[in-house]
C-alpha cells in the first residue's frame, strides 16, 4: 500500500465479505485486522481464501504475517534496485538543467532523452499504473494513479512535441520531469520502508528473544532439541549467559536473571528453587534445572508480543477523521488539477504551460502523508514503551492517557509491598491463644487473599498444626467462614462484623487503638448455640514500596490529582496514606470501599463538582494489581495493571507496567503525551504541505521535477519526525 486512500479502498474490499464484521487497515504496518464471524473451522477457512481474495481483487497482495516480518528484517539496502537504475537514467537527463547554471548548454538529442525516460516510465513506473488502475477500476483514487497520470502526462506531452516539432528545431521537452518524479517516488518509498523497519524494531527484538534449541534433561543426560518441541512439564538446563527458552519454575541451582528486554528493570533480580522464570530473560552465572510451566503462545514474552503487536496494528480514534479526508482527497486534487489546466488555457498560456502545472499539482499532492502520520507515530511510541517496561494494548489509551489529569491507585500491592504481616493478635481474655490462632490459619488456608497468607505465615513462625478446614465460603469483600473440627469459625473485616451484630466487647479500645496506629483489623467469630461471639482481633501491617511515596510526587507535579482507594477502615487507610505523602483532609483518600464498588468510586471521580469545564467530566486513570481490580480498571478511561499482578488484571487494561513500579505510571502518561504531540506536529504537517503546495503548484510556482521531490520529502519527514520518539527515556 502507499496511501491512506489505499487503506480505505482495502477496508471497503474486505468489509464486503460475508461474515466480516470489522476490518481495520494500518498502512504503517501493512496489516489488517479482521473480526469475523464463523460456525467451523472449514468455514473459517473459507473466510480467509475469500479475504485474501478480496484484497488481490482490490489490486494488493495479501501475504501472510511471517513472511511480512520476514520481509521487515531484510537487508537495509533492500529493494533499492530500481531507485539506483532509476538515478543512473535520470543523472543524464537532469546534467542539462545544471549546465544552464553555469552557462554550459549540454542539452541531449530528444531520442537520446526519450531512450532514458521510457524505461523509467513504463518499466520502473509499472507499479503506479498497475496500482492506479485497480484504483480507477474501484472508481477511487490514491497517490499512484495521481502519479501515473503526472508522469504520463509529461511523458506524452514530450513525446507530442518532439513529433510535431519543425526539422531544425529543438523543443523544450520534459522528460527528465516525468522521470525524475517517478525516480524521487520510489526514492521516498524505499526511504520511507527503512524508516518502518525502524519502527518495528521493536517486535524484531521481541522474537529474537526466543532461543531456538533447549537443553532438554532426559533420562539419557541433556539432549538438545528444539524449542517447539518443548512440553509443559518438561525439565529443561539453562547454562550461565543463555536465555531462558520458555516459562518456568527453578527446581535446581540459583543464579541472577536479566530481565531487562521484558521488563525494563536493569539490575538482575535473584532466583532461587521454586521462583519463577520469564522466557526471554538472560541468565546469569549459575546452572539453573528450570521445570517448564508454560509453552508457546502462552508464555509471557508470547503475550507481550501480541500486547506490542495489537497496540501497533491499532487505529487511534484521532485516525477516523484523516481517513474521512484521505477518502475524498485524490477526487479533489484531480479535480483542482483539471481547474488548473482549465484556468491556464483561459488566461491565454498555451496547452503546453498549462499541462505542465497541472502535472505538477498532480505530483506534488501526497495522501501518503496523511495516511503514515498517525501510524507511524504509534509504532515508534509503543515500541520505545515496550523497551522500558511498558506495555501499550491499544491506541485508545495511548491517546487518551495524555488527557489524564486524575490517577486513583490501589493501595495493596500498588502502593504498597502487598506482603502485610501479622503484628497483633488479641484474643479474648481466658481463651488459648495459639489454638484460636490455629483455627483462624485452617480456615484462611486455602485462601490466596495477602492477609489469610499473613495468618498462615503467622501460625508457621510459632510451628502450630494447621488442619484442613471443611465447608469453607467465602464472601467477597468481607471474609472467610469455616469449620475446623466442629467449631465454626467467621474471620473477616470489622465492618462484616458491624453487619452480623458483633459487638467487640472487651476488645474495642484495643481496636480503635490499632485501627489508629495505620493496622488494617480484622476479628475473629465462632458461631455458638447462643449465637455469634468474639473470640481475638488480628492487626497487619504493610510496608509503601520503594518509590511509591516518589511516584505520587512526580504526580502532583504535574499538576495531576491523585487518589488512593483501599478497603481498609479509614484509620488505617489514612495512615497508610500520610506515610506515601497523600493528603487524607484533601479527599485523596477513599476508605472502606468494598470491591464491586470500586467501579463506582471511579465513575463519581470522573464526574466529581470540580470536573473540567471543557468536557464537563475529569479523565481518570485507574492502578491496580487484583482481580477485584478489573471492574474499576474497565470503567477508568485509561486502566493500568501492574505486571506482577494477576492475568484478569492485566486483560482489564489499556496499559501494563511490568515491573510494578509506581514510577512508571508518570513514565506512561509522559510517552503518551510526547507520541500525541508528534502525531499532531505529523499531521499539521501533513495538511499543512499541500494546503501550501498545491495552490503553488496550480499558480506555476513549482514545476513537476521540484513538486515530485517535495512529495518525496513529505513521508519521509512524517516518519523521520515519528522516529525521534525512539529517543524518549524514562
Amino acid at each position: 500500500m502507499t496511501c491512506a486512500s489505499c487503506v480505505g479502498r482495502v477496508e471497503r474490499a474486505l468489509r464486503k465479505v460475508q461474515g466480516v464484521q470489522e476490518a481495520s487497515v494500518n498502512l504503517a504496518t501493512e496489516s489488517a485486522r479482521i473480526a469475523f464471524v464463523s460456525a467451523s473451522p472449514s468455514e473459517t477457512a473459507a473466510i480467509d481464501a475469500l479475504l485474501r481474495r478480496a484484497v488481490r481483487n482490490a489490486g494488493y497482495e495479501p501475504w501472510a504475517a511471517d513472511a511480512a516480518d520476514t520481509l521487515q528484517a531484510a537487508s537495509p539496502w533492500a529493494g533499492f534496485w530500481p531507485v539506483a537504475i532509476g538515478l543512473i537514467l535520470s543523472a543524464p537527463l537532469v546534467l542539462p538543467m545544471v549546465g544552464d547554471l553555469f552557462g554550459q548548454h549540454w542539452m541531449l538529442p530528444a531520442w537520446l532523452q526519450c531512450a532514458l525516460a521510457t524505461p523509467v516510465q513504463f518499466i520502473l513506473g509499472a507499479r503506479f499504473y498497475k496500482a492506479g488502475w485497480h484504483a480507477a477500476r474501484a472508481l477511487s483514487g490514491n497517490m499512484d494513479l495521481l502519479v501515473a497520470l503526472g508522469t504520463s502526462a509529461g511523458w506524452g506531452l514530450s513525446v507530442w512535441l518532439w513529433l510535431t516539432a519543425h526539422p531544425g528545431h529543438a523543443p523544450h521537452l520534459y522528460f527528465e520531469a516525468s522521470a525524475v518524479v517517478i525516480t524521487l517516488v520510489l526514492l521516498g518509498k524505499w526511504l520511507e520502508a527503512r524508516a518502518k523497519q525502524q519502527t518495528t524494531a521493536a517486535i524484531r527484538a521481541l522474537h529474537a528473544l526466543r532461543p531456538d534449541v533447549v537443553h532438554l534433561l532426559g533420562k539419557g543426560g541433556e539432549v538438545d532439541v528444539p524449542v517447539a518441541e518443548v512440553l509443559q512439564g518438561d525439565r529443561l538446563v539453562v547454562r550461565p549467559g543463555e536465555r531462558i527458552p520458555v516459562d518456568g519454575v527453578v527446581r535446581e541451582g540459583h543464579t541472577q536473571v536479566d530481565e531487562s528486554m521484558l521488563t525494563g528493570e536493569p539490575l538482575p533480580v535473584p532466583r532461587d528453587v521454586g521462583m519463577p522464570l520469564t522466557g526471554g530473560s538472560i541468565n546469569g552465572d549459575g546452572r539453573v534445572v528450570m521445570e517448564v510451566t508454560a509453552v508457546g503462545s502462552e508464555t509471557v514474552l508470547a503475550r507481550i508480543i501480541r500486547l506490542v503487536e495489537d497496540a501497533q496494528a491499532a487505529k487511534a480514534p484521532i485516525q477516523r477523521l484523516v481517513d474521512q479526508v484521505s477518502a475524498v482527497f485524490v477526487p479533489v486534487v484531480l479535480v483542482v488539477a483539471l481547474i488548473t489546466l482549465g484556468g491556464w488555457l483561459a488566461v491565454g498560456a498555451g496547452l503546453e504551460s498549462a499541462l505542465i502545472h497541472a502535472v505538477a499539482v498532480m505530483v506534488i499532492a501526497c495522501p501518503c502523508a496523511l495516511g503514515l502520520a498517525t501510524p507511524a507515530a504509534i509504532m515508534a511510541g509503543t515500541g520505545v514503551a515496550a523497551k522500558n517496561g511498558i506495555l501499550i494494548k491499544d491506541a485508545q489509551a495511548l491517546e487518551l492517557a495524555h488527557q489524564v489529569d486524575t490517577v486513583a491507585f490501589d493501595k495493596t500491592g500498588t502502593l504498597t509491598v502487598g506482603r502485610p504481616r501479622l503484628t497483633a493478635f488479641e484474643v479474648v481474655p481466658g481463651l488459648d491463644r495459639a489454638a484460636v490462632l490455629a483455627a483462624v490459619a485452617s480456615v484462611q488456608s486455602g485462601s490466596e487473599h495477602p492477609l489469610a497468607r499473613a495468618v498462615a505465615a503467622g501460625a508457621t513462625e510459632q510451628q502450630l498444626a494447621v488442619l484442613p478446614p471443611e465447608g469453607v465460603r467465602s464472601v467477597p469483600g468481607r471474609g472467610t467462614e469455616g469449620e475446623v473440627q466442629g467449631q465454626t469459625w467467621l474471620v473477616g473485616s470489622l465492618r462484616w462484623m458491624g453487619e452480623l451484630g458483633v459487638a467487640l466487647g472487651p476488645l474495642t479500645d484495643r481496636a480503635a487503638a490499632l485501627q489508629r496506629e495505620g493496622a488494617t483489623v480484622s476479628a475473629v467469630v465462632e458461631r455458638t448455640a447462643a449465637g455469634l461471639a468474639l473470640r481475638a482481633l488480628m492487626a497487619f501491617g504493610d510496608e509503601p514500596k520503594p518509590g511509591a511515596r516518589e511516584a505520587l510526587a512526580a504526580l502532583k507535579a504535574r499538576g495531576i490529582r491523585t487518589v488512593m482507594i483501599s478497603g481498609d477502615n479509614r484509620g488505617a487507610a489514612e495512615a497508610m496514606a500520610r506515610r506515601l505523602g497523600l493528603q487524607p483532609q484533601a479527599g485523596e483518600v477513599l476508605a472502606e470501599v468494598l470491591p464491586g464498588d470500586k467501579a463506582a468510586a471511579i465513575r463519581a471521580l470522573q464526574q466529581g463538582p470540580d470536573a473540567g469545564s471543557h468536557r464537563g467530566r475529569h479523565t481518570v486513570a485507574m492502578v491496580g494489581d487484583g482481580v477485584n481490580d478489573a471492574p474499576a480498571l474497565a470503567a477508568a478511561d485509561v486502566g493500568m495493571a501492574m505486571g506482577n499482578g494477576t492475568d484478569v488484571a492485566m486483560h482489564a487494561a489499556g496499559i501494563t507496567l511490568m515491573r510494578g513500579n509506581p514510577m512508571l505510571v508518570a513514565a506512561a502518561l509522559d510517552i503518551s503525551r510526547r507520541t500525541v504531540m508528534k502525531i499532531r506536529q505529523n499531521l499539521f504537517w501533513a495538511f499543512a504541505y499541500n494546503v501550501a503546495g498545491i495552490p503553488l503548484a496550480a499558480l506555476g510556482y513549482l514545476s513537476p521535477v521540484v513538486a515530485g521531490a517535495a512529495m518525496a520529502l513529505s513521508s519521509v519527514s512524517v516518519m523521520a519526525n515519528a522516529l525521534l520518539l525512539k529517543r524518549w527515556r524514562m
